[in-house]
């Protein structure tokens, strides 16, 4: 962990299958523009909402790392492939408050394409109790339905007040999550298209060393 206890701290969940330069060009966005010492990116060991299957979580984790290798101020955090069970962001974000303690500020970031499921989360209107939440931008994502705007309304805060208070309000970032996506990427490389560019030099070495997203895999 980077700087004081008490320094802001970026949680940025997902399945990272695989991870690519939308993820991190996201968290290192969200960590400019809000001035943060440190982003996590957390590997989810089972996303709660996607049916698709993911890889291994050795193989994604493992690709996370590499992605993140000599990137400042970028980490992982494992905690959630550490836990059995679906991965609720409800329980890492308390799990993450037990640790971390009362005052340190938590910025929990997501796309603005989750928001429209928002209310299938678990306890989904408790994670400001715990955390702040940072909404980026991303081309077409569905518009939530009117419970979910008024409540992002009623905790709307800018970025300046998230990261000296420790949680309690939405935050919009102004720089976008580039439109790119872990299942297109996986169709792709299955139908014998080039990913460069996409994804860290490092990650493609590892998919093609060991064989991932074959023809075969085109929908998992």
């Amino acid at each position: 962990m980077a700087g004081s206890y008490l320094d802001p701290l970026g949680m940025f969940g997902g399945a990272f299958d695989p991870v690519h330069i939308g993820h991190l060009r996201g968290a290192m966005a969200v960590r400019e523009e809000l001035a943060l010492k440190h982003v996590d990116l957390i590997p989810a060991a089972q996303s709660p909402l996607k049916t698709d299957a993911a890889l291994p979580s050795e193989h994604r984790l493992a690709m996370l790392r590499l992605a993140v290798n000599d990137v400042p101020g970028l980490g992982v955090d494992t905690r959630e492939l550490e836990r059995s069970g679906p991965s609720y962001t409800v329980d890492t974000l308390t799990a993450a408050r037990a640790e971390y303690g009362e005052a340190r500020p938590l910025l929990w970031i997501v796309g603005s394409d989750i928001l429209a499921t928002l209310p299938q989360w678990s306890r989904w209107q408790e994670l400001l109790d715990y955390a702040h939440l940072v909404v980026m931008a991303r081309p077409g994502a569905n518009t939530p339905d009117d419970l979910v705007t008024e409540w992002i309304a009623a905790h709307r805060i800018e970025g300046a007040q998230a990261v000296i208070q420790p949680a309690g309000g939405v935050v919009l970032v102004k720089q976008p999550l580039l439109d790119i996506a872990s299942s297109q990427i996986r169709s792709l490389i299955a139908s014998g298209g080039d990913p460069r560019f996409l994804m860290p030099d490092a990650v493609m070495e590892y998919i093609d060393e060991h064989n991932l997203f074959s023809r075969g895999d085109a929908c998992q």
